[in-house]
């Protein structure tokens, strides 16, 4: 039977302090670009209320040369705790987008420092900035300076195996005004490849004050739990464990409030949380919200008799009324399934 060991339950049984702001949740939701938008968002929330969500990453740049603020950075009123993540290696650049994001909710501005993808990387944004310390360093004082909320960090182990920097560039960051740091516990050479090696986080958590944050390979509540308790860190990140399974932040978030196990939602529910999924997007971003939703409502159609079937249905819809009979002729079937002798 899963459980917390006394020592992390005593060390998790009080809110965590981000410089200025209170949270009282431990789990985090990352930001994933494509995925976590304002509807996203609010399905997570409705397992999780207190964690702190994120944007899709913005461009600095491309907010500078924007009259308006792009659909990704919008955020709902109600929905807070919610942070905006920036990438950019400008830092007046991102100072002048932080002070964008601030005016338009954010509560803390995170800074992209562990994107491997090359059209980030090679602009000198994302995980570059790894092998760039003095600007990373002059980004974190600038943002910090230009905003009166706390500006965190999050990046990865290093560069290559061969450029783990991870150590000084934390404390770097540190000492530069971030008042936390996500690892991603990968390097950039490794993309999503290979197990993250969460023992460097609980080496950075020794190395600095600010709160440290665990990613990468936190798919279940054991998972979460296990790298809590192997690397001391004060919560974690789940990424790519929640696409198509917006529960895991509140499974997570749950247990380590209760140290109770929820029940895990049934495949039914499931696809019903995706037809929502679907609807919501529709709503919000009409045919555009369609071809979007094709993605998602895949990741949502896992586990059960005629999976595959249906998935490859489902990343052909062209209308929502199309998609709503492909999950409603699943669910039925699953329904009468289940109640057969």
């Amino acid at each position: 039977m899963l459980a917390l060991s006394p020592e992390l339950r005593s060390r998790l049984a009080t809110p965590l302090q981000i410089g200025t702001v209170t949270l009282n949740s431990r789990v985090f939701q990352s930001p994933l670009a494509g995925v976590t938008d304002l509807v996203f968002r609010r399905l997570v929330r409705r397992y999780a209320p207190d964690s702190m969500m994120y944007t899709e990453m913005v461009s600095a740049s491309g907010l500078h040369y924007l009259k308006t603020l792009p659909r990704i950075m919008e955020v709902d009123a109600n929905e807070h705790p919610i942070s905006i993540q920036l990438f950019d290696c400008r830092p007046d650049f991102l100072a002048e987008a932080a002070i964008k994001a601030v005016a338009e909710g954010a509560d803390t501005v995170d800074i992209n420092m562990g994107c491997p993808v090359n059209k980030i990387t090679k602009n000198g944004g994302g995980s570059s900035l790894l092998r760039d310390v003095p600007t990373a360093a002059a980004i974190v004082r600038t943002v910090s300076a230009a905003v009166s909320v706390p500006v965190t960090v999050k990046t990865r182990l290093g560069w290559s195996d061969q450029e783990i920097n991870i150590l000084d560039f934390a404390k770097a960051m540190e000492d530069a005004g971030a008042a936390m740091i996500t690892i991603h516990a990968r390097t950039r050479a490794q993309g999503f490849n290979g197990a993250a090696r969460w023992e460097w986080i609980g080496r950075v958590k020794q190395h600095l004050r600010i709160p440290v944050i665990a990613n990468g390979d936190i798919f279940s509540v054991e998972a979460a739990v296990q790298c809590l308790e192997q690397t001391g860190a004060d919560g974690v990140m789940c990424s790519r464990g929640t696409m198509g399974y917006p529960f895991l932040v509140g499974e997570i978030d749950h247990f380590l409030k209760t140290g109770q196990q929820r029940p895990a939602p049934t495949v039914i529910e499931r696809l019903q949380c995706a037809r929502d999924h679907l609807i919501a997007l529709w709503e919000y971003k009409g045919e555009r919200g369609i071809r979007q939703a094709r993605k998602h409502l895949t990741w949502y159609a896992k586990g059960f008799a005629a999976a595959a079937e249906l998935r490859s249905q489902l990343c052909r819809i062209e209308t929502v009324a199309g998609g709503l009979a492909l999950l409603d002729e699943a669910i039925e079937r699953l329904r009468n399934l289940a109640a057969a002798p």
